[in-house]
């Protein structure tokens, strides 16, 4: 399992974590696409937008192994923001390719992208 170095362990003041320490013997937890609905707690969607940011900051729009990523925090946004980067992608796997998906990313938090 790759472990990003740089990237935020947690959502800072908060016990919203964004990576794993370490992999689980069982294997990687599946991505699945959960749904967001809007009466969430503003707690949760400041966790969102800084995991989000924090994906754009480290790798742009370049394809990132999952590796270390909490599943949890990835599926928050998988399937809209945040997509595979391969044909042959397996959601239970470290090394599955991901990507940013910016056009997606921009117009579901406009906020984030205001230059």
């Amino acid at each position: 399992m790759v472990k990003h170095r740089g990237f935020p362990g947690r959502l800072p003041g908060t016990d919203f974590q964004f990576t794993v320490r370490r992999a689980n013997p069982k294997g990687a937890t599946p991505l699945t696409a959960r749904t967001r609905y809007p009466d969430r707690r503003p707690a949760d969607r400041r966790a969102d937008e800084a995991f989000l940011l924090a994906l754009c900051h480290q790798f742009g729009e370049e394809p990132f192994e999952r590796g270390n990523l909490d599943a949890g925090r990835l599926s928050w946004l998988f399937g809209r923001e945040v997509v595979p980067a391969e044909r042959s992608f397996d959601d239970s796997s470290y090394e599955a390719l991901l990507r940013v998906d910016y056009a997606v990313a921009r117009a579901n938090f406009p906020d984030l992208f205001l230059d």
